[in-house]
Order: structure tokens, then C-alpha cells, then sequence
């Protein structure tokens, strides 16, 4: 006989300590733009261009394009792992907390002082209106940054927003004017101006250089990665928001050097500090009230407050997750009142004002660019590193395209632009290295007992793995799923279980079944199953002695299909299974591919089931489908009634399921009709006598049974 039968698991319920997740891909890419336009465009062009002449242009095009493999193994491991921290988390996790702690603190620190940069040049902008000292205004700045972001992520990505799309409508204006006005003067937009000298003025030496030195303009694009935890759907929205954020800079960036090659002087150009002001001046100077320079001085300031903004908010994200990890004091993975890590914020922004009294800004600044650069080599070192381990639980939602090549090319990269940084910055990366290896061992390598990834590298050689880290990875699928919640609750109550008591059985046959079923009643295409048995050896999983389970994800299934075989003491299954004593169910899982670790949540809720107290007894002494019911099903998220014992459904027989009212999230997952059992959908019409399985959470379910007993006149 074939049973439905339904089965619900719990989800824990909302962590207070948790960031909130209110972050959307606009916000992505307004955090990611915003970190990108600042000096690479208002201030470094006029000394790029004195050292390669007319292919400047190209130098910003080219470092658009050597940026990639950094920013798609950023992406890879920021979908696998969406936890605040970024950088440091996913060090510590590949590598070990040693690594970990270098990659956070180095990070904050680099962060810290280019974000102070940032704030000192928009407050040399805002010094043409007002007259204060720079240093002033920026701390000034840092400060309200920072009550900004104490207040909420998504208050600090409001403030963005409008910040980027300031910036950008503006940028776009300028360009687009700009080339206008050049094929004007020169009849060409061919990018040759002889006053730049020859196209590679400094030769191929000079223009490589001239590539490092704007690279580091595109390194604040991954800065969404330290607030992965809080962005929406991350799997979709962190790629695609950085892939459409370094578009969006790489055009900028490309075509605003070709308007200034073709507007401006090369002399002009090389010794100028504000060179897009002074283009606007070119085609723009006579407008009322010199309104084109004064777009470009505010959308510098746009561009100088966004990545201060968004600089405040990821490098507060480090010091967060690092005590959460016991790295550094846990008081700072306390969250606020608005759920936003307020002592960190408070610590960043104290550091910051620090670091704009009494540094040289501008210079550590560019020194910190190296670390940057080390720091991509290590995140594209880590993404190998999780690859290799083959940890079953890493799950990203996004990988990164070409590997291994892709994320050997960012190390090479990554390498040689800091030998093309010269021995300052190498000494003061090297400098910041050893601080953090010190602070490690003085204070943090006693409060941690925790291994990276590469352990498990290390396993295949013979040595141990580190396990709880395969066990915090299948908590991050979770966390990831969490709005597939109701979806597994559902797929549960809609498990297929067909109960064979007596006979000879082979997989072939199990398939056959599969594929009936699975079509009639969840509309799987028949190729779906049938390529299961085309895979001659399928891989069932024991999740307890007698229960195996085996998985398969295909783009075609639309939503995740459980089928169960129960096999009784009379019945025999010729299956070719390694210790296949005491065996008595299979288990099949049909998934889709999105949500990427959606299939694991499943099989870890089934094998928490099956593995619980008293399950196997039950299970196979149960001889009805409310008998099954009663083993599969946890009785606190699943409730099987007559619709007549439920008053707010007695109310409403007569009615279409997607009409219904009054039942809240609970969800109307199956009908129990004539003897047979369907699978309820939103024209099925509620009719006297049916039996429906409801599904939800359990203070749902509760407050559906409290409301109709109320109406009910009981309570």
C-alpha cells in the first residue's frame, strides 16, 4: 500500500543576538560603489597619467578586470559563509584563528585609516564653503558616521543610497557631457592627445606600475563582505552586487580618464589635485552661478562620505566577529539597542579620530593599501583551501568561475602589486603581520581551541580534521535557509511513504515508483528519476542503523520531493548495499539547486527524527497512516485535524484554500478525503468530513487553536 504521511521539524527561533538581515542588493551595491569612489577618480588620475601619458584610460580598464579574481573569491566564500567579519572570518575558518586573527585586525586597521582618509579629503572639499580645519571637519564627520551606524544597518545604507546615487547620477552626467564636449573640440574620441607624449609614456614599465598603483581605487568593493550576515538572500544578492558595482566603476572610471585626456592639458592634468573640477570647468564654466563645478565638488563630497560611511560600518563588522571568536574582548559582540554591534561602532570611530589627529593620513594610507593586497592573495589562498578539504557541510551559493585558475591568478596578482608597491609598504605589511602574531600569542591562543579548514586538507595526508567546524558550516546552511523553513515543514507533510510488507524488491522498481508518482503528483519531469537509475550506483547514506537516505539535486525540480520505502520483516530489497543488516528504510531526496544547502537542512532534520528516542520501534510497528503519522511528525509544528473540530475552518467550508483567512503563517499542506490523501493546493475547495494537515510554528499553530476555541465560546 502506498501512505502519505506528514512530518514537520523545528527551526530554532529568532537568536536576539543575531544582526538583522535588512540589507537588499541595492544596498550591496550602494556599499560596494560607495567604497570605490573617492580619491581613484577625484585625485589620483592628474599623477597616474604623469606616469603613463595617454593609456591611462586603459591602466583604470585593466585593473577593472585584475580586480576579479579577488572579488569572486570574496563573493564564493562570503555566500558559503554570510557572517559578519568577512575577511577575518573566512581566514580563521580556512586557515585557523592564526590567520584569522591577522586577517581581522590587519583588516580593521587598513580599513580604519583609509576610511579616516576618506573623511580627511571630504572635509578638504567642504573647507572651499567652510572655513575649518581639515582634521576638524573630519573627526566631525567620523563621529556622525558613527551615530548613523549605532542607529542601524539599514539607517546607514539609507544614508548611502542617497550618497551613490548622488555620486553616480552625477558621474554619469559629467561623462557623458564630457565626451560630448570633446568630440566637439577634436572631432574624435580617438584617446591620443601628443601633448601626453607617446601612448606609454613610461613605457610598458610605467604603465604596468601606473595599472598597481589605480588598483587599489577598486579594493573597496569588497568591503560587503564583512556585513554578509546581514544582507538579504545572500547568494544571489553579494555576487551580483559586486559584479554590478564593478561595472558600474570600471565604465566610470574608464570614460571619465578619456574625457580628461581629451579636455585637459597634459600639463594641466599631471599637477592637478582636483582634475575632474577642473574638466568641468572646460565645458561646463560658463553655466549661472559655476553650477557644473560645484556638482563635481558635491559629488566629490558624495563620493568622500560614502566610502567613510561604509568604511565605519565594515570595519566595525572585524572587532564584531573576532569576540564573538574570544579574539579580541567579547564586550564588543554586544549588540545595541538597535541591534548593531555599539561598541565596536564606538571603538572604530574612536580609533579613526586617532588616527585623523595625529597620523599623516594620506601616507599610512597608502601603505595600508599593501595589506589590502595581501589580504586578497589570502582570501583567494582560502577559497582553495575550503575547495580542497571537501568539507560536505561547505555549501556556497556561488562559485567562483574557472577554478583552480581564477583564484591562482588573484594570488599572482595580488603578489606582484605589492613588489610593484616598493619597500615601504612591504615593511610596514610585514610590521603589521608581526602585531598581529603578537597579539595572538600574548592574548588570544589561550582563549581559543578551534582549527581551520585546512586540517582537513591536512586529514587526506594522514593528520586529524578539526569536526566542529563542519558542524558550524551546517549551521550557516541553516541560517541561509531560513526562509525555506515553512518550504521543508511543507515538503515533510507532502513525503511520499509506500509500505512494502511482503515480496522481492529491486532499485529499478523503487525508481519506477519515483517516477509515477512523482510526476502525477508533484509534476517531477519522468527524466528526473529515471537519471537516478542511470547512475547505476546510488549513494544511500545510513542516518541511523535501519534508515538511509540518499540525495540528488537537479535544476529541474522545482521544489525539494521526499519519497520513503519501508521495507517489513516478509519483504526483501536486492539492492547491492555494503552492511545492509537491519535495513528497513530508504529514503530518496529530490532537490532543487536554490537554495544552495537546502537539501542538507532536510536530511539533518530527518536525521534528527529518525535518530531520536523510541523512533525505530514505532516506526515499524506502526500499521496505519495516523499510525506513521504520530512516528514521523513532530506533534509541536504539525497539527492533523477534522475540519469540523476547528472552528475558524468549520466557518469556511465551501471555500477555495487560497481564500481562506484567520490562519496566519500556518500553512494547509495536505486534504484527507474519501479515503485518500491529496496534496492541497490554493483552488482545493475545504468540503465537510475532510481531514487537513496544517503546518507552521508552533506558537502559529497555538494561537490558530486559542482563536477558534475562542470563537468557539470555550475560553
Amino acid at each position: 500500500m502506498t501512505d502519505t504521511v506528514t512530518h514537520a521539524a523545528g527551526s530554532s527561533g529568532p537568536d536576539d543576538k543575531k544582526l538583522a538581515k535588512d540589507l537588499t542588493l541595492f544596498d550591496v551595491y550602494a556599499m560596494s560603489t560607495g567604497a570605490m569612489f573617492s580619491s581613484g577618480l577625484f585625485l589620483l588620475p592628474g599623477i597616474a597619467a604623469a606616469s603613463t601619458g595617454n593609456s591611462v584610460f586603459l591602466a583604470y580598464f585593466f585593473a577593472g578586470f585584475l580586480i576579479m579574481p579577488a572579488m569572486y573569491c570574496m563573493a564564493e566564500l562570503s555566500t558559503a559563509m554570510p557572517k559578519a567579519g568577512g575577511t577575518y572570518y573566512f581566514l580563521d575558518r580556512a586557515m585557523g584563528p592564526l590567520m584569522g586573527t591577522i586577517g581581522g585586525l590587519g583588516s580593521w586597521i587598513a580599513v580604519v585609516f583609509k576610511s579616516a582618509f576618506a573623511l580627511v579629503g571630504m572635509g578638504a572639499y567642504l573647507g572651499i564653503y567652510l572655513d575649518l580645519p581639515f582634521e576638524i571637519t573630519a573627526i566631525i564627520l567620523a563621529i556622525a558616521f558613527g551615530a548613523i551606524n549605532i542607529f542601524g544597518a539599514k539607517e546607514t545604507t539609507t544614508l548611502q543610497r542617497v550618497l551613490v546615487v548622488t555620486l553616480v547620477v552625477i558621474l554619469v552626467g559629467f561623462t557623458l557631457l564630457g565626451l560630448k564636449a570633446a568630440l566637439e573640440k577634436n572631432g574624435s574620441l580617438i584617446v591620443f592627445n601628443p601633448e601626453y607624449g607617446a601612448f606609454f609614456k613610461g613605457g610598458l614599465v610605467g604603465f604596468v606600475s601606473t595599472i598597481g598603483l589605480v588598483f587599489v581605487s577598486y579594493a573597496g568593493l569588497t568591503k560587503v563582505a564583512s556585513v554578509a550576515e546581514e544582507v538579504q538572500n545572500p547568494d544571489r544578492n553579494i555576487p551580483l552586487g559586486m559584479t554590478l558595482s564593478l561595472a558600474t566603476a570600471t565604465v566610470l572610471y574608464t570614460l571619465g580618464t578619456v574625457v580628461l585626456i581629451k579636455l585637459l592639458p597634459g600639463e594641466a592634468l599631471f599637477g592637478s589635485l582636483t582634475p575632474i573640477a577642473d574638466a568641468a570647468r572646460v565645458f561646463a564654466g560658463d553655466w549661472p552661478f559655476d553650477i557644473g563645478v560645484i556638482l563635481i565638488v558635491v559629488a566629490a563630497i558624495a563620493a568622500f562620505a560614502s566610502t567613510g560611511n561604509a568604511g565605519i560600518m565594515s570595519a566595525s563588522r572585524y572587532p564584531y566577529a573576532m569576540a564573538k571568536d574570544r579574539l579580541v574582548p567579547e564586550r564588543l559582540a554586544e549588540l545595541g539597542k538597535f541591534k548593531t554591534p555599539t561598541l565596536s561602532i564606538m571603538l572604530t570611530v574612536a580609533v579613526m579620530i586617532g588616527v585623523i589627529y595625529i597620523f599623516d593620513v594620506a601616507s599610512v594610507a597608502k601603505l595600508a593599501s599593501a595589506f589590502q593586497l595581501l589580504l586578497f592573495m589570502l582570501v583567494c589562498a582560502a577559497v582553495m583551501v575550503m575547495r580542497e578539504s571537501r568539507i560536505p557541510t561547505y555549501k556556497p551559493g556561488f562559485k567562483v568561475p574557472l577554478y583552480p585558475w581564477m583564484p591562482i591568478a588573484g594570488i599572482i596578482i595580488g603578489f606582484w602589486l605589492i613588489i610593484e608597491m616598493g619597500t615601504m609598504a612591504i615593511a610596514f605589511t610585514g610590521m603589521m603581520v608581526i602585531g598581529c602574531i603578537v597579539w595572538y600569542n600574548v592574548y588570544a591562543s589561550r582563549r581559543v581551541n578551534r582549527r581551520g579548514a585546512i586540517f582537513h586538507v591536512h586529514e587526506r595526508l594522514g593528520r586529524n580534521a578539526y569536526e566542529g567546524l563542519e558542524h558550524e558550516l551546517m549551521t550557516i546552511i541553516n541560517d541561509r535557509t531560513q526562509a525555506e523553513n515553512l518550504s521543508y515543514e511543507a515538503v515533510i507533510a507532502r513525503s511520499l511513504v509506500t509500505d512494502f510488507r511482503y515480496g522481492r524488491y529491486d532499485f529499478e522498481l523503487l525508481v519506477d515508483l519515483m517516477t509515477i508518482e512523482g510526476e502525477s503528483r508533484y509534476g517531477i519531469d519522468p527524466t528526473v528519476t529515471r537519471k537516478i537509475l542511470a547512475s547505476e550506483t546510488p549513494v544511500f547514506r545510513p542516518i541511523s542503523d535501519g534508515v538511509r537516505l540518499a540525495r540528488y539535486v537537479d535544476a529541474r525540480v522545482k521544489e525539494p520531493e521526499l519519497f520513503i520505502f519501508r521495507f517489513g520483516p516478509s519483504s526483501r530489497l536486492d539492492m547491492n548495499l555494503e552492511d545492509s543488516e537491519g535495513l528497513h528504510t530508504l529514503m530518496v531526496l529530490l532537490s532543487p539547486l536554490k537554495p544552495a544547502g537546502l537539501d542538507m537542512r532536510i536530511a539533518g532534520h530527518l536525521a534528527e527524527i529518525v535518530q531520536g528516542e523510541g523512533f525505530e520501534p514505532r516506526w515499524l510497528s506502526a500499521r496505519s497512516e495516523a499510525e506513521l503519522n504520530d512516528v514521523l511528525v513532530r506533534d509541536d509544528h504539525f497539527l492533523h485535524v477534522a475540519v469540523e473540530t476547528l472552528p475558524r475552518l468549520k466557518a469556511q467550508i465551501g471555500k477555495p484554500i487560497g481564500d481562506l483567512i484567520g490562519l496566519g503563517d500556518v500553512v494547509v499542506a495536505l486534504i484527507e478525503r474519501g479515503g485518500k490523501t491529496r496534496i492541497a493546493t490554493a483552488d482545493n475547495v475545504i468540503q465537510n468530513g475532510d481531514i487537513v494537515a496544517l503546518v507552521g510554528e508552533p506558537n502559529d499553530l497555538v494561537a490558530l487553536r486559542l482563536a477558534s476555541a475562542t470563537e468557539e465560546g470555550e475560553v
